[in-house]
């Protein structure tokens, strides 16, 4: 419940503080006292937008401040999940707005963002002004009226689960039939690089080995001629080098008794001989194996034109570009060949989880079917005790093409306070007076339901008096033994039901007016409510009429 407000430098009031009580209050004041500042000053606090004309002239910054008690309220995890510090009995939201218009929002002197304040405000009252009667004639309202009798809060959040699952598979299979649908386009061009490619029989170091080969070819009798020439020279019939060697390493060997050096010499000739050997017989192989031949030439130079025109259509440099790019063709090519198995993998998860989510809904729906009918019949029984006899209200289902986040029905709340014109939506059948009834008695039906903590009417009696406004003060009242209520109005047969009576007034100086507020006594509330029944006058009938209503002897 609300404990207190206190506002300072807030339109025209300089400082305020009020005491509020639990059960049923009233507030009242002449037009233009300043209830709706009031009003406006406790929204501010609960996360409402405001500007800085809001603001007194010459001040640097207005200051509202609200205290509540939220033992009735299990907010602990709000707090916890938003890291503010959790105080039951006495829970202070602050809002600070600078005349430069910045704002600042605290909870329990935590700074915290306008967003939180605003989702803790909604927790914790519900202020009704005259324009929320508008609601009324809002599908979503009017479905979330439904959704609190019908207690479907936790079939909703499963259900609500699905949906979302549902609604990702669908993205999921959206971007994945388009993915698959561009692939299609390019699979025939990927196809045809990649089978190009394939058809190459690429080898890592196959260029390089050609372009020797290629140089091999070119200079083939250039070379055979010096194979033949070192040949020669190395082993020929005449002075060759290996017979010159063998008549070394005899000579040298003719030393060795003589000469200490001779042996290490000697076998350095007879190494130096076999390496030369070893030579000259590759030699007379290779200089065999060399030929020039016109057919392997035309084919190596075809091969290593293949595999240029191929670096170059693929903007690559070596063959192991090429192969890259050959595997990466593969790779794109099973996926695209993967697409349609990934397709219809999410088809059937898609087809599953819509298929719950339609069970899911179709229980939703027939909880919300089953409590209409209460809601039908306990929305017209409360409108026949506030004086219209001949209401008649329906709630018409109508299923939607899909389901949507909150289920698969569309509802509308259709309306007549007289017996012989036909039940149309309530926006266009209601008048205001009966727009405040009907909401009125909305609110009623579902408190006990919603466990609304605290709830302000401000002037939900526009249309109404005499007794329609005893009978709607009554169901204030009842509320009142439930939740703190607070109504601001203009009628003394609704102000005379209330536990504590705040009158707002302005105080004038010599150099302002003030928007000022007091809790009356019994003797001023028995003069306000007088006042009420006969204006600026009292009379001796007003005052006992008004004492009658205060049920004082």
């Amino acid at each position: 419940m609300l404990k207190s407000l206190s506002i300072r430098n807030f339109v025209l009031i300089d400082h305020l503080n009020i005491r509020f009580e639990d059960g049923f209050s009233v507030m009242t004041g002449e037009t233009g006292a300043g209830k709706s500042i009031i009003l406006g000053a406790l929204s501010l606090v609960l996360g409402q937008r405001v500007d800085s004309k809001s603001i007194q002239a010459h001040a640097e910054k207005c200051v509202v401040e609200a205290t509540f008690d939220l033992s009735a309220y299990q907010l602990e995890g709000f707090f916890a999940e938003h890291d503010l510090e959790y105080d039951a009995r006495n829970c202070i939201l602050r809002r600070e707005v600078l005349s430069s218009g910045k704002s600042r929002a605290f909870v329990n002197d935590t700074p915290t963002a306008l967003s939180v304040i605003k989702s803790l405000g909604d927790r914790l009252i519900d202020v009704h002004s005259q324009h929320q009667n508008l609601l009324l004639a809002d599908t979503y309202f009017q479905l979330n009226v439904v959704d609190v009798m019908s207690q479907t809060e936790t079939l909703l959040k499963t259900y609500r689960e699905t949906y979302n699952r549902y609604h990702s598979l669908s993205a999921q299979l959206t971007g994945l039939t388009e993915k698959a649908a561009k692939a299609k386009e390019e699979e025939e061009y990927l196809r045809f690089q990649f089978e190009e490619l394939k058809a190459a029989h690429l080898a890592e170091n196959e260029q390089a080995e050609l372009e020797q080969e290629w140089d091999t070819l070119t200079h083939a009798e250039e070379i055979k001629l010096a194979l033949y020439k070192v040949a020669s020279l190395l082993n020929g019939d005449e002075q060759s080098m290996i017979r010159m060697m063998k008549e070394s390493i005899s000579a040298m060997a003719g030393l060795e008794a003589c000469f200490q050096k001779a042996k290490e010499y000697a076998g350095r000739l007879r190494s130096a001989y076999i390496d030369l050997h070893d030579l000259s017989l590759e030699i007379d192989v290779l200089k065999e194996d060399i030929e020039y031949s016109p057919e392997r030439m035309e084919w190596v130079n075809s091969r290593l034109n293949t595999l240029y025109s191929l670096q170059q259509k693929h903007h690559a440099s070596s063959v192991r570009e090429l192969i890259a790019c050959r595997d990466a063709f593969d790779g794109q090519l099973q996926l695209i060949d993967s697409y349609d198995e990934e397709i219809v993998s999410l088809t059937k998860q898609q087809a599953e989880v819509f298929q719950r989510l339609t069970v899911q809904a179709a229980e939703i729906s027939a909880l919300r079917k089953k409590a209409a009918k209460s809601v039908e019949q306990q929305l017209v029984q409360r409108m026949m005790q506030l004086g219209m006899p001949n209401t008649r209200f329906r709630i018409e289902f109508t299923a939607k093409p899909r389901p949507t986040a909150d289920g698969a029905d569309e509802i509308a709340f259709l309306f007549s306070a007289n017996r012989n014109e036909p039940l149309k939506p309530v926006a266009q059948t209601a008048s205001g007076g009966e727009i405040s009834r009907l909401m009125l008695c909305v609110k009623a039906m579902i408190a006990g339901f919603a466990a609304l903590p605290a709830i302000i009417f401000d002037e939900i009696d526009t249309g109404t008096s005499g007794d329609i406004a005893d009978r709607m003060a009554n169901i204030m009242q009842e509320l009142g033994r439930n939740m703190q209520v607070i109504a601001i109005t203009h009628l003394p047969q609704i102000a005379a039901k209330g536990k504590a009576h705040y009158f707002v007034y302005k105080e004038e100086t010599d150099e302002r007016t003030f928007t000022r507020i007091r809790r009356l006594d019994e003797a001023e509330r028995v003069h306000e409510i007088a006042r009420m029944l006969s204006g600026a006058t009292l009379t001796d009938a007003s005052v006992a009429n008004a004492k009658e209503l205060l049920n004082i002897k």
